[in-house]
């Protein structure tokens, strides 16, 4: 996205075109995270350099334009810290040993990015921005953004060692991003979005690639997922306390000489706390409500279950209140009306 905006910027304020351009006399220099520059290298006929352009980040244009002999106009760092201040990022552009000027790069904050922020805070979710540009652009993008934390001037081992730190903390790692930078701590998150404008390079090391290239999309992921987990173990909890509620029923049902013994009760009768009619009614009543409780829940199976952005500890208590605790009571309630009805109508 940096590399197009500037041809673009060059086709609509310059009239150039790459097309103008004699390849047979240029080498193209390509960008680096060691050196942090790219550029064009513009020979003569006997094959010497006479023309050396270079564009990239504010130190590495000085060092380079300094290695070479030049000077460093006394009022190229106010035009700079007025760009960074003001969030955008300063590239400078070098001819040999003289600086031609500052281009003025500018991420565009989509909108609503704070509030998808602010969603993922709720969750529980820390955001980093990770990012090569200085300091003082990183801070203003950051509070623009509304993220949580950033890094500034970060190298690609930077953002591999603290992927890399968090996870030995214990915790998943989600990132996306979009240039060569990114592909090795792209490789080393648990969940890696690359972009769909981005490189080659972070396509093929991230899991999946977003389409609309918007960096919030991992939102999206984690609402999924939490919403797929929710609802598997929603299930699992049912079934288990639903379980845990039917062999108060069968089991004194299965052992029914130690149920009923002649017309007394025998000692399994104290499991029937439902006062089923009988061994036979309870078996009935069990697979009955078995069966309808197994149609009721593939609507929730197929629709899941309702996503709401809360921290893990309050969505834990929750599905144990509403499905374990549930599991346990519905199947009391069926179960003996079942049994009522089976009763009343002399199926047993």
């Amino acid at each position: 996205p940096e590399g197009r905006s500037v041809v673009v910027l060059a086709k609509t304020e310059f009239g150039l075109k790459a097309e103008s351009i004699d390849t047979s006399t240029t080498s193209f220099i390509p960008f680096t995270a060691k050196t942090r520059m790219s550029g064009v290298d513009i020979t003569d006929k006997q094959g010497n350099i006479f023309r050396s352009i270079r564009k990239g980040a504010v130190d590495a244009i000085k060092r380079h334009v300094e290695s070479l002999g030049g000077t460093i106009p006394e009022e190229l760092d106010d035009a700079i810290q007025s760009i960074a201040k003001s969030g955008g990022t300063p590239l400078l552009v070098s001819e040999n040993k003289k600086i031609m000027g500052i281009i003025h790069l500018k991420d565009m904050i989509k909108g609503g990015m704070k509030e998808r922020f602010a969603a993922m805070r709720k969750m529980g979710i820390r955001t980093i921005m990770i990012t090569g540009d200085n300091p003082l652009t990183a801070a203003a993008i950051a509070a623009e953004a509304g993220v949580d934390d950033y890094i500034a001037e970060a190298t690609p081992e930077m953002k591999w060692t603290l992927i890399k730190k968090e996870q030995e903390d214990g915790k998943l790692v989600a990132m996306t991003g979009d240039g060569t930078n990114d592909a090795p701590a792209l490789a080393q998150a648990d969940v890696a979005v690359a972009m769909n404008t981005g490189t080659q390079a972070s396509r093929e090391a991230g899991n999946m690639v977003d389409l609309d290239s918007n960096p919030t999309k991992l939102l999206d992921i984690v609402e999924i997922g939490k919403q797929l987990l929710m609802t598997r173990g929603a299930l699992t909890t049912f079934s288990i306390a639903n379980d845990v509620a039917k062999y108060f029923a069968i089991i004194p049902a299965l052992f029914s000489t130690l149920y009923i013994n002649g017309n007394s009760h025998g000692p399994l009768a104290k499991l029937n706390i439902m006062y089923l009619h009988s061994p036979q009614s309870a078996i009935l009543s069990a697979v009955i409500f078995n069966a309808l409780i197994i149609i009721a829940l593939i609507p929730l199976a197929l629709r899941g279950v309702k996503y709401q952005a809360k921290s893990a500890d309050e969505m834990l208590r929750n599905n144990f209140l509403v499905y374990g605790i549930g599991g346990l009571i519905v199947p009391f309630i069926g179960i003996k009306l079942i049994d009522l009805l089976i009763t009343s109508i002399g199926m047993v």
